[in-house]
């Protein structure tokens, strides 16, 4: 076992903490105060690459390997995982899902556009009805002449607004259940697609998440990903990959609380000595990092098996549970050592704290996340 970052992956991973330290940090509180899409940054981090870095080049993009994306989404959520969640919905969604089970046509069409950014993806999945139960989607899409005619709402949809490409899973045979289930390539200015408002979130706010209505949308034939009824499967591949990068994202989250944790209780001082040198605190960091790199071994773990074809399921699932498990109690930690300025917003903790939260709930909550390992221990 080599844990030893290659010098592309080291020299990727700084860029992105260049950017994130430098640049995100300068406005992050006012955005996430405000809900304010960061469309300044995304512009940047177009030109930058980081919209196309596991797209292959022949498709316009930087194709580097999924430990290298990894590491750019654990830094920008150090700072702000509202970038985060963008690049890891457009990457590992949007661009993977196309790049992995498109046809050559689709990827022709579609993937030069998410590798420049000058197209945003986005994965409707989620419902009203079904969030964790994927398997019952009531968003149909019923096959007609040389189209398909989708109508239903998603919810909960990163990059909705920003995006132009979207995923869409809907069901096309009811009487097959999850058999008949359909994943098509739409993009999102086909008339009959409206989103409703932008959701008020207690965290990730700079991210735009919308519900999104189709009404009567006609989608041709040659937009369907996969053989007909492939679509739940499709979907389950996609979160299982996703899911590592959420658990970047939990991770980068749980490391920037520490740091800031760490640094403040060298500074503060309580009973004439810095708090960090009082056992009640050393024995929390102790515990925060502990935890931290036990998350960060099953991200890189999760993220090289990928990378190397192996099957990363199970692995994937533990790497997310684990590391949002981690993520919670790191900023929870990092408020609490902080005291009464843990609180407030300036020390950034809190807003941390509250991104954490989603990293317990979205692509799979903690529980699915037990259902997937545990599912896979008994098939051993």
């Amino acid at each position: 076992m080599n844990f030893e970052l290659t010098e592309e992956q080291e020299m990727i991973r700084q860029s992105a903490r260049d950017y994130a330290q430098r640049e995100l940090i300068k406005d992050v509180i006012e955005r996430d105060t405000n809900a304010i899409y960061p469309a300044e940054h995304v512009k940047n981090l177009k030109e930058l690459g980081f919209f196309g870095i596991i797209t292959d080049e022949k498709y316009g993009g930087t194709g580097l390997d999924y430990l290298s994306y990894v590491l750019t989404i654990s830094e920008f959520s150090k700072i702000d995982s509202s970038i985060g969640v963008i690049l890891s919905v457009h990457n590992s969604l949007a661009v993977a899902g196309i790049q992995r089970f498109g046809n050559e046509e689709q990827k022709q069409k579609y993937l030069p556009q998410l590798a420049s950014g000058k197209k945003i993806g986005a994965f409707l999945l989620s419902e009203p009805e079904a969030g964790s139960d994927a398997s019952s989607q009531r968003t149909s899409a019923i096959e007609k002449d040389d189209h398909y005619i989708i109508n239903g709402t998603k919810n909960w949809i990163t990059n909705a607004h920003s995006g132009g490409i979207y995923l869409v899973v809907a069901q096309t045979h009811p009487k097959k259940e999850y058999h008949g289930i359909n994943a098509f390539i739409v993009e999102k200015d086909t008339p009959g697609i409206s989103l409703g408002p932008h959701e008020d979130k207690m965290g990730m706010r700079s991210s735009d998440t919308h519900s999104v209505m189709f009404s009567d949308v006609k989608v041709p034939k040659e937009n369907r990903l996969g053989e007909d009824g492939f679509g739940f499967k499709f979907a389950m591949k996609m979160l299982d990959s996703g899911r590592i990068s959420i658990a970047a994202q939990a991770l980068g989250i749980a490391e920037g609380a520490y740091e800031r944790a760490l640094q403040y209780s060298k500074e503060r001082k309580a009973f004439g000595q810095e708090i960090s040198k009082h056992q009640a605190i050393g024995f929390k960091l102790a515990e925060m990092k502990t935890r931290i790199e036990a998350a960060r071994n099953f991200v890189w773990k999760a993220a090289w098996e990928k990378a190397n074809g192996k099957n990363f399921s199970m692995t994937g699932a533990m790497a997310k549970y684990y590391a949002a498990e981690t993520a919670m109690f790191v900023t929870t930690e990092a408020v609490q050592i902080h005291g009464g300025y843990g609180y407030v917003k300036e020390y950034h903790v809190e807003r941390l704290m509250r991104a954490a939260k989603l990293t317990q709930i979205y692509e799979g909550t903690s529980e699915i996340q037990q259902l997937v390992i545990s599912r896979a221990i008994l098939e051993e």
